[in-house]
């Protein structure tokens, strides 16, 4: 069982607008990672997402490449100070291979509940943009890869 966790694209500053779209360079990034994601043959069932409209945005982005099985969706649970877990139970309930287009500090801290245990222990440096893929073995979750927006470029750098 994997579980995909995505922070969303770059978006505008709140001073700019308060709904804080995706800007065009964020829009841009999630493309190229998704279409970097579907050359690999990366295959999801849903695709959920909080009710902020940067992260709507992100998950429909990558919906449009990625063409999960049951579409996308809200989820409640995925704001930036909600507690990871609930998004835990979530995850751990799925059957299909599952997508979570959030924020931050949730993600990290929900990738940190799920890999060791403690959400205060922050264990990976989420990024605008880039898919985190954490994989469910023997009863334990594992990292297994990351893929941001400059190695989906073949730019090499990271970041």
């Amino acid at each position: 069982m994997q579980v995909y966790l995505v922070q969303h694209g770059e978006a505008k500053p709140e001073a700019q607008d308060p709904t804080r779209p995706l800007t065009d360079r964020g829009r841009e990034e999630v493309q190229r990672v998704a279409q970097h994601a579907a050359a690999l043959g990366l295959r999801i069932a849903e695709i959920r997402h909080s009710g902020k409209l940067r992260a709507r945005q992100t998950a429909e982005i990558l919906a449009g490449t990625l063409s999960p099985l049951h579409g996308i969706r809200e989820m409640d649970g995925l704001a930036p100070a909600d507690d990871p877990g609930r998004a835990k139970s979530e995850v751990e309930a799925a059957r299909e291979p599952l997508m979570l287009v959030g924020h931050l500090p949730h993600l990290s801290r929900l990738a940190s509940l799920l890999l060791v245990g403690d959400p205060g222990r922050e264990i990976i440096r989420f990024r605008n943009g880039a898919i985190v893929c954490l994989v469910q073995a023997e009863g334990r979750w594992l990292l297994q890869w990351v893929l941001t927006p400059e190695l989906a470029s073949g730019s090499g750098a990271v970041g």
